[in-house]
C-alpha cells in the first residue's frame, strides 16, 4: 500500500514514515501542500495522512477529494474538538486522528483505509476466471 505523509513538523513526518516502513508500507513525504499536490499528481497513492495547520490541510483535503482519485484521506491535526473533526469529515476526509496519538492506532486506522474499511465504498472491477467471476 502506497501512503504519502504530509506533515509541516519534519520530525514528526520521518517518525510517521519510518514506523509505517517497518509495518511494510511504501511511503513518501512532503512538508507542504503545494509539494503534496504535486506529488499526488505524479504517483498513486492509497492513504494521504494530512498533518498541516488547520487551512492548508482543508485546502489540500478539498483538493484531493474534488479530484475524484480515490486517495482516503486521515486528517491528523492538534484540533480535537467535535466541530473539527466533523468539519474535516463533511469536507471529504474519510478519517481523524488526532495529536498526540497511539501509532499502533494511526498503523490500524490506515490499513482500514486501505481496505476502503471507511468512507465511500471503493469501486471493485469484476474479473472473469476460468468460468469464476471474481468481485
Amino acid at each position: 500500500m502506497r501512503v504519502l505523509v504530509v506533515d509541516d513538523e519534519e520530525l514528526m513526518a520521518a517518525a510517521i514514515a519510518e514506523g509505517l516502513r517497518q509495518e511494510g508500507f511504501a511511503v513518501d513525504v512532503a512538508h507542504d501542500g503545494a509539494g503534496a499536490l504535486d506529488m499526488l499528481a505524479v504517483d498513486g497513492y492509497d492513504v494521504l495522512i494530512l498533518g498541516l495547520p488547520r487551512v492548508h490541510g482543508d485546502e489540500v483535503c478539498r483538493r484531493v477529494v474534488a479530484a475524484g482519485t480515490g486517495v482516503r484521506v486521515l486528517m491528523l491535526t492538534v484540533f480535537v474538538s467535535d466541530a473539527d473533526r466533523i468539519a474535516g469529515l463533511s469536507m471529504g476526509a474519510d478519517d481523524h486522528l488526532a495529536k498526540p496519538f497511539a501509532f499502533t492506532e494511526l498503523v490500524a486506522r490506515v490499513r482500514a483505509l486501505g481496505r476502503g474499511g471507511l468512507g465511500e465504498p471503493r469501486l471493485i472491477e469484476t474479473v472473469t476466471a476460468g468460468g469464476n467471476r471474481l468481485p
